[in-house]
């Protein structure tokens, strides 16, 4: 299973990398030689879509995403655990509605023929990866939900999952 989430992790940064190619090259291309890359505002518009839901899977699952502990700081070892439980459960809730509704986009866009501006090249396949970035989150976080449930002494705030050799 850590290998699974850590596979994830890696796509997540991958996409980092290729945003920030993609951004850096842009610019130094339109600085220095005046040429602008065919599309590369629509790339780097939906990879930064793609980048933003493989993120939602990475951070959902570590729980590393912005939090305010002001209420679960100040509660006993009992209530902190139902506060993560909970919230993880309203997590799990919105990121399914939300991965529903990214399904029904990406069959749009490509019933729709959606196409980039110079290239002319589909969009669905960028929604699609999209779409698999929020299913995996969707799966993250059952099994976040699953450990705080049964395995609560693995989740607990800190604990860093050893790396799979």
């Amino acid at each position: 299973m850590d290998r699974f989430i850590n596979g994830i992790e890696m796509i997540a940064a991958f996409f980092v990398g290729i945003v920030a190619a993609d951004i850096f090259i842009s610019v130094l291309l339109r600085y220095f030689f005046s040429f602008q890359i065919p599309d590369a505002y629509d790339f780097g518009r939906l990879l930064l879509g793609i980048l933003i839901f493989w993120g939602i899977a990475a951070t959902s699952y570590r729980g590393t995403h912005i939090t305010v502990d002001l209420v679960w700081a100040n509660s006993s070892p009992r209530w902190q655990r139902f506060i993560d439980v909970f919230a993880t459960l309203v997590l799990l809730f919105v990121v399914v509605v939300h991965t529903y509704t990214l399904f029904d986009k990406v069959i749009g866009t490509y019933r729709d023929n959606v196409l980039t501006f110079d290239l002319r090249l589909p969009t669905w396949p960028f929604f699609a990866v999209a779409w698999i970035g929020d299913v995996s989150a969707v799966l993250l976080i059952a099994i976040r939900t699953y450990r705080l449930i049964f395995h609560p002494e693995a989740m607990e705030r800190g604990y860093q999952i050893k790396p799979v050799e």
